[in-house]
């Protein structure tokens, strides 16, 4: 829910923290239109098998890209029309507190990994090592549980959506086994 900011006296640390939160909100909501654009083209590049009336795998991203987009244009007007969204007031919010840039740079090194990993490894192993190293920047204990249920993960989503959806999840050389399988699954 957008509320409509209060006027505050210019020059004041609550308008430079006003300027901040518009600038901030303004960011976030061209990102957003930006990233509903992208995947909307990224959708057309999705190979859909077969012909005819079928629901391919293009209308899912087709879908996702639309609300997006669309959410992200009504917020983006909401911003320009001053209309800023309700400041972090919960228990757990620390406004003091400083960007922890380590493990924001930690999360960012295992997202670009499983990006390069995909190919070369196999989505199952190559989500495995997202899942699992992510956890650990996020202060998991026990790091190797959390390799051990991405693996499970990985491995969940190979078959649903490559053995049941028929969609391009590469299995890598490790994995290479599974695709008998995944060709019965599919039919």
């Amino acid at each position: 829910m957008s509320t409509s900011a209060p006027p505050v006296a210019p020059g004041t640390d609550a308008a430079r923290a006003d300027r901040g939160r518009l600038v901030g909100e303004l960011i976030f909501a061209v990102l957003a239109v930006a990233l509903g654009i992208f995947v909307f083209v990224g959708a057309f590049s999705i190979r859909a098998p077969g012909a005819g009336s079928q629901v391919g795998p293009r209308v899912f991203p087709f879908l996702v890209s639309g609300i997006l987009t669309f959410s992200a244009v009504m917020v983006l007007i909401d911003v320009l029309r001053g209309r800023l969204g309700p400041q972090e007031e919960g228990e757990d919010i620390d406004s003091s507190a400083k960007t922890d840039w380590v493990t924001l740079g930690k999360l960012v090194a295992f997202v670009i990994a499983h990006i390069v990993l995909v190919d070369l490894i196999g989505w199952a192993l190559a989500a495995a090592v997202l899942f699992g190293g992510v956890a650990w920047s996020l202060g998991a204990k026990k790091w190797w549980v959390a390799i051990l249920v991405g693996l499970a993960l990985g491995l969940v989503v190979q078959i649903v959506f490559g053995g049941l959806l028929g969609l391009s999840l590469p299995l890598g050389p490790l994995l290479g086994w599974l695709q008998p399988l995944l060709d019965a699954i599919g039919g």
